[in-house]
């Protein structure tokens, strides 16, 4: 018999090794793993990974990650998230999201004054209660499982920071309907922000819809959707990667000599004066901070990103994450 197997193999193009990232616009109804499998069989890459996930219901700005920028894309999942948030008043369901059972409806009797007086009260560093309907985990069980099967846990409230909430646009009195700008810190839930928004306006509220703009530095500026990927042929994919030291523009950057490039790329420490940055000390601030190291292993070509270090309490420069060298 013959091995069907092995023929599909021998048929599939080698995968290839990519380096880079692509800032894709996931679309509505996908969840953040399917949207990275598609875009990794486009692409044709051997190791792809994503950066935080974005619920099927909303859509937006998820960065993919591909072959050596995988190392970095734990530097995503800490920074700070952006959204436009739709908002139903009036109404609260059991997810707190248009997903959900319609639990309760109360009149709405506020105007765009009420919710910009209101809002204050939600920015800076805030607790949150997480929802029943997430993916947190009790005794090894998330939480959604629970609540699909009729049971409400206790939960702890957990410290959040919204660092900008602004009223967008509103279609108050005609219509109970609000557009928020959110800039939050990792671990929001901008529905349980919708849902505290409502109870504080007196009349309940609900997430309608969610659409992610920013993810630390990054944007929706040059990204592409799956579809744009799918009329591209194969060089003009790979073309669209971003390079490695997208997902780290916010660091402060250092760039070594060649010889202390190459000693850097072995692992080892190097003493920040031999560096010739003397800038270095008062942008890297404390030594938790990571520095986005440069350097030439070949004279012949450009400074390259070799990886990313801290710097020690005795002024070492200590390689934390290397990129491989081809």
């Amino acid at each position: 018999m013959p091995d069907l197997k092995s023929n599909v193999e021998r048929r599939r193009p080698p995968r290839l090794p990519l380096n880079g990232v692509l800032l894709l616009d996931k679309p509505l109804g996908l969840s953040s793993n399917d949207a990275l499998m598609r875009a990794k069989r486009l692409l044709n890459a051997q190791k792809a990974g994503h950066t935080g996930t974005l619920d099927p219901l909303a859509t937006g700005l998820l960065p993919l990650c591909f072959g050596e920028a995988t190392k970095f894309a734990q530097d995503l999942l800490d920074a700070d998230k952006t959204y436009l948030a739709s908002v139903r008043l009036g109404v609260c369901t059991t997810t707190g999201d248009a997903e959900g059972e319609v639990v309760s409806e109360r009149p709405v009797n506020v105007g765009s004054d009420d919710v910009e007086a209101i809002l204050p009260r939600f920015t800076g560093a805030i607790d949150q209660v997480p929802p029943m309907y997430s993916a947190l985990k009790r005794d090894g069980k998330p939480l959604y499982e629970y609540a699909r099967a009729g049971q409400v846990l206790a939960r702890e409230p957990r410290r959040v920071t919204i660092h900008q909430l602004e009223l967008i646009d509103s279609q108050l009195p005609d219509a109970p309907m609000l557009t928020l700008r959110v800039r939050c810190s990792k671990g929001t839930y901008v529905r349980t922000l919708a849902e505290d928004i409502g109870e504080a306006l007196g009349c309940g509220a609900h997430l309608t819809g969610l659409r992610r703009i920013g993810v630390g530095a990054l944007s929706l500026d040059g990204a592409v959707t799956l579809e744009d990927l799918e009329a591209l042929d194969e060089g003009q994919r790979a073309a669209r990667l971003a390079p490695l030291d997208a997902l780290l523009q916010a660091l402060p950057s250092l760039t070594l000599s060649d010889d202390l490039a190459r000693r850097f790329c072995h692992g080892q420490r190097l003493r920040l004066d031999d560096t010739a940055e003397p800038s270095l000390s008062q942008t890297a601030g404390s030594a938790q901070t990571l520095i986005r190291v440069y350097g030439r292993l070949d004279p012949e070509r450009k400074p390259a990103l070799l990886g990313v270090a801290t710097r020690s309490a005795d002024g070492l420069l200590v390689p934390r994450r290397l990129v491989a060298q081809n």
